[in-house]
């Protein structure tokens, strides 16, 4: 049974300029593993024990690349995969994601 559908319109962000990515690692070390899978929880939602959607600013994503090659060492493996324009996501099962809301903060 699918569960829900994205459809990302005719650019690189969606409609309200957030980028959507999966992020999924192959971490050996226990230790670097626990602080990059902390550190992505900042970014948005575990799917699966070793695989995060996030849906981002375009600042906070270019943020997260930064960051994120700390945490690779010489036999890991960390790949992220921008969802870009006409995109889709199927989902089928349990749907661990989390409804996202706009905040503005002043």
């Amino acid at each position: 049974m699918e569960i829900e559908d994205y459809f990302f319109g005719e650019c690189e962000t969606n409609k309200s300029g957030m980028i959507y990515a999966l992020i999924i690692y192959d971490i050996t070390d226990n230790k670097r593993r626990l602080k990059l899978a902390k550190m992505l929880k900042g970014y948005g939602n575990r799917m699966q024990k070793s695989g995060f959607e996030i849906h981002v600013s375009k600042a906070k994503y270019e943020k997260l690349l930064k960051k994120i090659s700390q945490y690779c060492g010489d036999s890991d493996s960390i790949r992220l995969y921008k969802i870009n324009a006409q995109s889709e996501v199927k989902k089928w099962g349990v749907d661990l994601s989390q409804e996202y809301e706009e905040v503005i903060v002043i």
